[in-house]
Order: C-alpha cells, then structure tokens, then sequence
C-alpha cells in the first residue's frame, strides 16, 4: 500500500511506531508544547535512556523531531505526520470498503444462492 508518497516501509515505521501506549502518550504530551527529553523522561516509570529510544522511533518514524538547544533535546511534534497517518488508515479503509462491496455483489449475483434459497421452499 502506498499513500501519497509514503512507501510501504514509511507508513509501517508511523504505524509501528503508533503501537506503542508509551510512545503514543509522548506524541499527546508534545502535541501540547516542546518538551525536553529529560523532561519527558520525568512522567514515566523507566531509564531515561528507554525514553530516549522512544523518542528516536517517533523521530524515525517522522513523528517528532528533536532539536538542540543548549545541552538539552527539545521534542516537538510534526503534525502533517499525523496527517500521513490518517490518510493511510482512510486509504486501507477505502480499500476494504471496496473489497466489501465487489463481495456483496458477487453474492447478490450468484445464481448457487438463489437456487439453494428456493430449492430448500418457502420461508415460515
């Protein structure tokens, strides 16, 4: 599946990287304001490097990006990559839809099922 100009390993690193209940509430939290990674790294239950290597499969995936400024990283969001999610879940979305609808024509038309449907006689 390709979106846009997004080939299949991009919307699998956003999708992948979306997966995460951790890596998801980083994306809310810098969604509100840049953050510093040591900042971030205060609200979780864990090393300040497993933070950091949340933050570099956000940044991978075109989520976040990091910027220095003096001896800290600052985290931000990229909103247009949230975008380039969604466009990928209404593109699958489109796909299935379609897929559901050829289906439901192949068995409107299927002459087996209206055959089964009468030979087994008239509905009580």
């Amino acid at each position: 599946m390709v979106v846009d100009d997004l080939g299949d390993e991009t919307v699998d690193r956003l999708f992948h990287a979306l997966a995460d209940t951790t890596r998801r509430d980083i994306l809310r939290r810098c969604v509100r304001g840049e953050l510093s990674v040591s900042r971030l790294a205060e609200g979780y239950p864990m090393s300040f490097a497993a933070v950091q290597k949340h933050v570099a499969v956000l940044e991978r995936a075109g989520l976040v990006t990091k910027q220095r400024s003096g001896r800290e990283q600052l985290v931000r969001t990229d909103p247009d990559a949230v975008g380039r999610a969604r466009r990928a879940l209404d593109e699958l979305e489109s796909a299935w839809r379609g897929r559901v609808d050829r289906m439901a024509r192949l068995l409107a038309d299927d002459p087996e099922t209206e055959e089964n449907d009468t030979a087994e006689g008239p509905e009580r």
